[in-house]
């Protein structure tokens, strides 16, 4: 699939073009003829929405047309004309809004204000309307307003797409997501279920202590991640600055200044590929915790996305449904470690062989796995992991014991210096979530920047740079701390079955319409 839409002059584009003609003579007509200069009237209030009218009122058994002609008061709405049937003096309609739910409205001639049903007559299917009247009941017991007052408050010049075919272009529709919302229902409950997992998780970290905080998205120095950044300038500073990866390392140093429990949900931006599970543009949770290790990270990790899920979740509490697969966020997790992993995959290797090189760059070769001459066996060992294991992991599991090779900010374990105090948890084959006890020994800190800045050297682009203030701010004292980062996009795609990142992103990245690669 490519990003650029056809051009072709299709029949349907010809047909279309017209219709767009022939609301632009009645835009035109309207302008000539409103009464108060506009023909975009801004003077039209609503008492309630359809969704408040259905629930309400929905109930045929509760509120039949004889009970319902027992309520006098007259509701006022808005919304975008979706379906339309005239019958001489009389005509059903139905409007679609800002609730996401379509409610018929009876619209008779002789109710309305004298040449009213003769300007709607010439109204089209898109058109934003208001519309006042007591509730009915219909003869098939649809529930509809019987309008005693309506208006055109927005002239929609351009058609929805067909009713039997829908907005189904893929592209198309991430282009054009305000078409999409109108058209297909399911997309915005995938963007109402986004919006219900942001506000469980602050709701969760507020009631644990945590304080909510803003860091800067333009930052002198990329750091916190391993990633390509976006490069822009500030003329008048004559300074090239980037587009965050991470605010990793403005986190901790809120934690240097006494901030022992601190979060945000934020944009970062990382110049790498795209495809289903990644955009250059994308949302995190991280947060900080003083006098945690990365073990207390597993058991609030485990606890908040099994509340979370349990919240939002249809069914059975914690478990979702994602691409066939029924995945159990109500814990616990299986934890295992990379070598472990590994060895579990292949269960030739030794524990020797799993931190040998040698062995390990074989086994890549024999698997046309990539891997660069200068690689130590921790590289090695998570390329492995990378390219065999990770797609296999479709139950929430924590891996642990990350190669320290891989991890420039973790702590060092104690018992094997080595290895990280690190974790990533893995969903549906995915990363989710990674996590580690920090780094906190600003003499370490420093070689492990000096080690990036020399594979920058070498040509790695995404390796860190040294950041000397972050050193400054580790020389005053970093407590003990466990820090974590949370997809947000990866984890809304995994509950609401959206097989791709961009089916969560309201405006995904794309390539400019009508542009080759060229």
């Amino acid at each position: 699939m490519t990003d650029e839409v056809s051009s072709s002059a299709s029949e349907p584009q010809v047909d279309e073009n017209r219709l767009i003609a022939e609301r632009r003579a009645k835009l035109s007509r309207l302008r000539e003829h409103s009464k108060e200069g506009s023909a975009f009237p801004n003077d039209w209030r609503i008492s309630h929405d359809a969704r408040q009218l259905i629930d309400a009122y929905g109930d045929a058994e509760a509120y039949d047309a004889n009970r319902l002609e027992q309520v006098e008061q007259e509701f006022s709405l808005a919304g975008r004309m979706m379906t339309r049937r005239i019958m001489g003096k009389a005509s059903f309609f139905h409007i679609q809004d800002g609730s996401g739910q379509r409610i018929q409205v009876y619209a008779r001639r002789d109710d309305l204000a004298e040449g009213l049903y003769a300007e709607f007559k010439q109204w089209d299917i898109g058109d934003i309307v208001g519309v006042r009247g007591r509730l009915m009941r219909t003869q098939t017991g649809e529930l509809s307003v019987h309008a005693s007052a309506m208006a055109l408050l927005t002239k929609s010049l351009r058609p929805l797409p067909e009713k039997w075919h829908g907005l189904s272009d893929q592209q198309t529709r991430y282009r054009q997501r305000y078409v999409d919302l109108i058209v297909n229902p399911e997309v915005r409950e995938t963007f109402e279920t986004r919006s219900l997992v942001v506000r469980g998780i602050r709701h969760f970290l507020d009631q644990h202590g945590f304080l909510e905080v803003e860091t800067p998205m333009m930052h002198y120095i990329p750091g916190g991640a391993t990633a390509k950044p976006f490069v822009t300038h500030h003329n008048a500073l004559d300074l090239d600055l980037y587009l965050r990866v991470a605010p990793e390392l403005y986190l901790k140093r809120l934690v240097v200044g006494g901030l022992n429990k601190v979060y945000e949900i934020n944009r970062n931006f990382r110049n790498e590929g795209v495809s289903t599970r990644h955009n250059p543009e994308f949302t995190m949770l991280e947060f900080y915790w003083a006098h945690a290790d990365y073990h207390d990270l597993m058991d609030l990790t485990e606890s908040l996305l099994s509340h979370v899920v349990a919240e939002i979740a249809a069914g059975e509490a914690g478990v979702v449904s994602y691409q066939g697969e029924n995945i159990d966020f109500s814990g616990p997790y299986r934890r295992v470690s990379v070598e472990d992993a590994v060895a579990e995959h292949f269960p030739a290797l030794t524990s020797d062989q799993r931190r040998d090189g040698s062995t390990l760059r074989n086994l890549c070769a024999d698997l046309n796995i990539k891997c660069e001459p200068d690689w130590g066996w921790g590289r090695l060992l998570m390329e492995l992991f990378d390219a065999k294991v990770e797609s296999t992991l479709t139950q929430p599991t924590f891996v642990t014991g990350y190669p320290i090779e891989v991890s420039p900010l973790s702590r060092r374990n104690d018992l094997d210096p080595e290895l990280a105090d690190r974790f990533e948890l893995f969903v549906a084959g995915r990363e989710i979530a990674n996590g580690f006890s920090e780094l906190n020994d600003p003499e370490d800190q420093e070689a492990r920047f000096k080690a990036q800045v020399e594979a920058r050297d070498a040509g790695d682009d995404e390796a860190m740079h040294f950041d000397h203030d972050y050193i400054r701010a580790l020389e005053y004292g970093l407590p003990p701390t466990a820090g974590e980062g949370i997809g947000i996009d990866r984890l809304v795609m995994l509950l609401t079955d959206s097989a791709s990142i961009r089916d969560v992103l309201l405006f995904p990245y794309l390539r400019p319409e009508n542009t080759s690669p060229e």
